[in-house]
């Protein structure tokens, strides 16, 4: 999950840099920042966190460098030329501060250091450019988000350089979400003709789009949620700011703003990561001429497995993970002052260090899905649709190429217990805890067109082929929900008949599912609603902008609704 943030907050700002190393060839994209401006005076930050102003805080100069190793000619990873990884205040990086020993250079005593590797982590809240890092050898790896990520590695490609992820460090559970004050809206379909305040090009704005894109809404009311944008340089403590201030009806944001917002503004979660819980991951990119030299492979292997025991003391002891943040980074020492260190600590249940089980399971090393490829093609298509490559031109690079895989396979073949716990499941789903999931109503709808022959139930090859492409990454992508799944008619031919049809429609989807996706049964709730539950007017088709033959498709859909946990 991300981060980055101008006169800090939480998770923080995402700011647009212009990239002056690449003006010559005509192209700019967008960077994001989750954090505080590392120049930022305390007060400032201070201020950030008790939700006061800070406009202005970021300068708009372009981000600072850091120094380059005093001698570059030394091996890397070694005390003259450590491992440089540039990251931004967030939570989701404690467990590499902690293998560090709670330092941002290598401490003696360290998981690190008991390793022999140097590293030195470099707080950049400005966010230098990959480019501008690789280039000056001031880093050789960088935080992202697997969406942003999507984004930023075709404009890297085209300036010349390229990376590739080597890990996941951490999973979003909840930690970034849609939020409203309003009683009337209780699911991503209510938003229609309501505002949304965010910040663009964003993990908020990909998860909202993606809700939209997957919901029930007609396209006209698709396009009548208004989304507001909030400048860069607000960033969440702005989005923060609108939802509090009653200024919109809605927001999407990350911790720690997303955890203030709810509490200052008495706001409810109609849909989080929490349920999305396969959709937004934090990864560590590193400088591909690097990774290419065989001399730096047990470099980078040492990088991923002391992390990946970080991950493990983390997780066991929380508490040193808030010192680990607090003793580092000046953001959160403030951030533990002013809200304490519980709040800090409470932060950790949205978000899941993803250890080496986690890798595993995530990248599909444990033989299922790879949520990381899946989503990093997603939010590629998401973002190109929406504009944020600034050279439309950029290529498409397939999510395999996006990612080195040597170095978790590794320390997997070395990991018995921690293969066998990627090849269980993540979740583990009961009638009783669906029962109390669909207690709340559910968060979204996706109506997907599965089409079966008139007055029959049997699914066809190509009916298989929609349910595969269409509603199984739509499970996928809500990894811990439980799910109404429906059939649905139109309003042709007889209220009884029609009952009975989708009712056995929907039983051959979910007997499909469980069959050839291993879904579990308990999972879903199977049922049939024939034409009671339309979506469109079939009276008066034109007013959502249909025909009456599209109105009663739309009717005539099967639908799968989140309730999440």
């Amino acid at each position: 999950m991300s981060k980055y943030q101008a006169g800090p907050a939480a998770k923080g700002i995402f700011v647009v840099i212009i990239i002056a190393a690449l003006a010559a060839v005509g192209w700019n994209f967008f960077l994001k920042e989750r954090f505080a401006k590392k120049d930022a005076e305390q007060a400032q930050m201070a201020n950030a966190v008790s939700g006061t102003s800070n406009a202005g805080a970021y300068s708009g100069r372009a981000a600072a460098v850091p120094s380059v190793p005093a001698n570059p000619n030394a091996a890397l990873g070694t005390p003259g030329n450590p491992l440089k990884v540039s990251l931004v205040s967030f939570h989701g990086y404690a467990p590499g501060l902690l293998a560090n020993g709670n330092s941002l250079k290598t401490a003696a005593g360290s998981i690190y250091a008991r390793l022999g590797l140097s590293v030195e982590f470099v707080i950049n809240d400005d966010m230098p450019a990959m480019t501008t890092l690789f280039e000056s050898k001031a880093a050789q790896c960088v935080w992202r988000t697997s969406d942003f990520w999507a984004q930023e590695q075709p404009n890297l490609r085209n300036s010349g350089h390229d990376a590739k992820a080597v890990m996941l460090v951490d999973n979003t559970r909840g930690g970034d979400a849609i939020i409203t004050r309003d009683p009337s809206i209780k699911r991503v379909e209510d938003l229609a003709g309501k505002s949304v305040a965010l910040v663009q090009f964003t993990p908020s704005h990909g998860m909202l789009i993606d809700a939209i894109e997957n919901s029930s809404m007609t396209a006209r009311a698709k396009q009548q949620v208004k989304m507001v944008f909030i400048k860069p340089e607000e960033g969440t403590p702005g989005v923060r700011s609108a939802i509090v201030g009653g200024q919109v009806d809605a927001a999407v944001l990350w911790d720690p703003d997303l955890s203030l917002a709810i509490r200052d503004a008495k706001a409810n979660v109609i849909y989080s990561t929490k349920a999305a819980s396969n959709l937004i991951f934090d990864l560590m990119a590193c400088d591909q001429r690097e990774l290419n030299k065989p001399q730096n492979t047990d470099v980078f292997q040492k990088f991923v497995d002391g992390w990946m025991e970080g991950v493990e003391e983390a997780k066991a002891n929380p508490d040193r993970a808030v010192d680990a943040l607090v003793s580092t980074e000046e953001f959160f020492r403030v951030l533990a002052s002013k809200e304490g260190k519980p709040f800090v600590k409470g932060l950790f249940s949205n978000l899941l260090w993803t250890g080496l089980s986690d890798n595993a399971r995530i990248l599909g090393l444990a033989g299922d899905t790879n949520h990381y490829e899946r989503v990093y093609t997603r939010f590629d298509q998401i973002y190109r649709a929406a504009g944020a490559l600034a050279n439309p031109k950029s290529p498409v690079i397939s999510a395999q190429e996006s990612f080195d895989y040597r170095f978790i396979k590794a320390a997997l073949a070395r990991d018995t217990r921690a293969k066998e716990a990627a090849a269980r499941p993540a979740q583990t789903y009961t009638e009783q805890g669906r029962t109390e999931a669909m207690a709340a109503p559910a968060q979204v709808t996706k109506p997907v067109a599965v089409s079966f022959p008139s007055g029959a139930h049997e699914l066809s090859k190509k009916a298989q082929q929609v349910i595969d492409k269409e509603m199984v990454p739509f499970i996928e992508n809500n990894g811990s929900a439980y799910f109404e799944l429906s059939g649905n008619s139109d309003s042709v031919g007889s209220d009884a008949a029609n009952l009975v049809l989708s009712n056995q429609r929907a039983k051959a989807v979910a007997e499909y599912l469980e069959k050839q996706w291993e879904i579990p049964r308990a999972r879903l709730k199977v049922v049939g609603y024939g034409s009671s539950r339309p979506l469109c007017d079939e009276g008066n088709p034109a007013g959502a902008g249909m025909s009456l033959d599209e109105c009663r498709s739309l009717n005539r859909s099967t639908r799968l609704a989140v309730f999440g946990r």
